[in-house]
């Protein structure tokens, strides 16, 4: 039974996991190129392939562990980074606020659209658990990613934010930060401060927005 529940909980969550993952990645990436930088275009980057954004370890594997370890409590995982280099843009402090955002804001925008498709099945009379549960699925995954890549802590996306908008000295100082940035990020993570501090009230804004914007669709379907 249990291998059931797990083999029909992967299958929600697959779909819009792997959409959140390439579109967040390809988002810089088309940022990236339209700020002046082809480094992710020259090597394949800038592209909703998925197999070229998936790390076999990150994506697949490490999820899969701390699902079994945690017994679903706790969830991490990421994709390949998209490579940039940031000494290529045109207004490079300015432009890597911009190419850091994209990522984010695409799962923001995806929330909103699983949000939508939610919205019509329900209006359409839909009852098939399964394609509900993903839709729903969409909303959250895509929250979780928006709102947990948006800590403004180096390498995530609002690390990388803050550095850009920081003046240069406390901008360099927080940028020394980021080689260790994952491990202090992962340390915030399993000692619950992220999870209570960060992503609870920034995904519970993020179900209030979602749900502001999809009002007019709400009221037209009723």
């Amino acid at each position: 039974m249990e291998s059931n529940n797990l083999i029909q909980t992967i299958l929600i969550f697959a779909l819009p996991v792997l959409f959140a993952i390439t579109i967040h990645e390809a988002a810089h990436g088309y940022a990236a190129r339209h700020f002046g930088d082809n480094t992710a275009y020259v090597l394949g980057r800038v592209t909703l392939n998925p197999l070229k954004h998936i790390d076999p370890v990150g994506t697949i594997l490490m999820p899969l562990m701390l699902y079994f370890a945690t017994s679903g409590a706790f969830l991490f995982g990421y994709a390949k980074p998209v490579p940039v280099n940031f000494g290529q843009l045109r207004h490079p402090k300015r432009d890597s606020v911009w190419v850091a955002l994209a990522g984010p804001v695409s799962n923001f925008v995806q929330a909103i659209l699983w949000g939508a498709v939610f919205t019509l099945l329900v209006a359409g009379g839909v009852s098939e658990r399964f394609f509900l549960e993903m839709a729903k699925a969409g909303v959250l995954v895509n929250l979780v990613m928006w709102a947990f890549n948006l800590f403004p802590l180096p390498p995530l996306d609002g690390g990388r934010v803050l550095v850009g908008l920081l003046p240069p000295r406390p901008a360099y100082a927080l940028a020394r930060i980021e080689p260790w940035g994952f491990y202090i990020v992962m340390a915030l993570v399993l000692t619950h401060v992220v999870s209570n501090l960060w992503l609870s009230p920034l995904i519970s804004l993020g179900y209030r927005l979602v749900g502001y914007v999809l009002t007019p669709l709400t009221y037209l379907l009723n």
